[in-house]
């Protein structure tokens, strides 16, 4: 469940060909790719351009928990919002559906950097603002 004072976002694909393995759903790996791509999205509709100027996020570790399968030509939907954001680390949270279906849930921990000398940079109110508004 979305918290209330995250600001989440979201968007629908279409499986395609390229998505499918040899068991002929979804591949997880590619469960992994949706999940890069929309908190990327996510951070670029976020963020102002002087802190994407000021800022990168790598990411630390993903968690994906794989409930049911996707197949070709299915609509997903994808959602994503940040949840605890303390120090220099920030819990992002993905879930895609196909319907009402939960496909998979994930949590990715990611680190913010300094743009310029790509060390680890504290999280401040110029972030958290843009993540959790009040």
């Amino acid at each position: 469940m979305i918290p209330e004072n995250a600001v989440s976002f979201s968007y629908t694909l279409k499986v395609g060909e390229k998505d499918i393995d040899a068991l002929k759903h979804v591949n997880n790996v590619v469960y992994l790719k949706w999940l890069n791509d929309i908190s990327e999205q996510h951070w670029k509709q976020l963020a102002t351009p002087e802190v994407s100027r000021k800022y990168l996020w790598v990411v630390l570790r993903h968690e994906l928990d794989y409930l049911s399968q996707a197949k070709l030509d299915q609509e997903i939907t994808l959602i994503t919002w940040v949840g605890d954001s303390n120090g220099v680390k920030s819990v992002r949270h993905v879930q895609a559906f196909n319907g009402d279906t939960l496909l998979f849930k994930a949590r990715s921990t990611w680190c913010l950097l300094d743009a310029k000398t790509l060390s680890p940079a504290r999280i401040k109110e110029d972030i958290l603002s843009l993540l959790h508004p009040k």
